[in-house]
């Protein structure tokens, strides 16, 4: 891999944990044992980086999870694996900065901002119901967040077993599971804090 490569997949990891504002020019030298100019030379601005982690981790994750096909299954199975395997170490890098970003304005926000328009257009296209592909989205966030949180991998054969009775459930026969007594959780969080 060439230094532009390996600062990128640095950038990367680093940014799955500590969103890209954590990547900085500074400690990305200091890690790969280079030069702050020497990697600068590649970029030239912190924005620049940002942006070519974006598309380095977009590559990664196409190759990971989207690349060998199949249905709404496989690749919901491919993309726990994919989070379970650490490929990032915080998880999934989109997860995260997609979080980071949503309400900044700019071309970070806008290449995070595509990158997931594509991914739910890909789910969409799928399962053929917009509705159905946010459902999955949400389910495969949050056993990445719960995984990462905890440090519980049985969050994913939770989210295995709900992907597939959802996948297998006619589309308009979602059945709510929420309570009256639901709006509780706030009073428990805040005691708890």
């Amino acid at each position: 891999m060439d230094s532009r490569g390996s600062i990128l997949l640095r950038a990367a990891e680093i940014a799955s944990v500590d969103g890209l504002e954590g990547v900085t020019i500074g400690r990305l030298a200091i890690e790969l044992g280079m030069s702050k100019s020497g990697v600068f030379s590649h970029f030239g601005a912190k924005e620049e980086l940002q942006l070519s982690t974006v598309h380095t981790a977009a590559e990664i994750f196409a190759r990971e999870v989207v690349v060998a096909g199949g249905s709404l299954l496989d690749l919901s199975e491919r993309w726990l694996d994919y989070s379970k395997r650490r490929v990032f170490p915080g998880g999934c890098f989109f997860v995260v900065t997609r979080s980071e970003f949503a309400a900044r304005p700019g071309r970070v926000r806008n290449a995070l901002m595509l990158f997931t328009l594509r991914w739910f257009s890909l789910l969409e296209r799928l399962c053929g119901d917009a509705q159905m592909a946010f459902e999955v989205d949400a389910l495969l966030t949050a056993a990445d967040r719960f995984a990462v949180l905890y440090d519980d991998a049985s969050a994913y054969e939770r989210v295995r077993l709900a992907l597939r009775a959802r996948i297998a459930m006619p589309t308009g026969m979602e059945r709510s599971v929420a309570t009256p007594n639901d709006n509780s959780i706030a009073s428990h969080a805040s005691s708890t804090i």
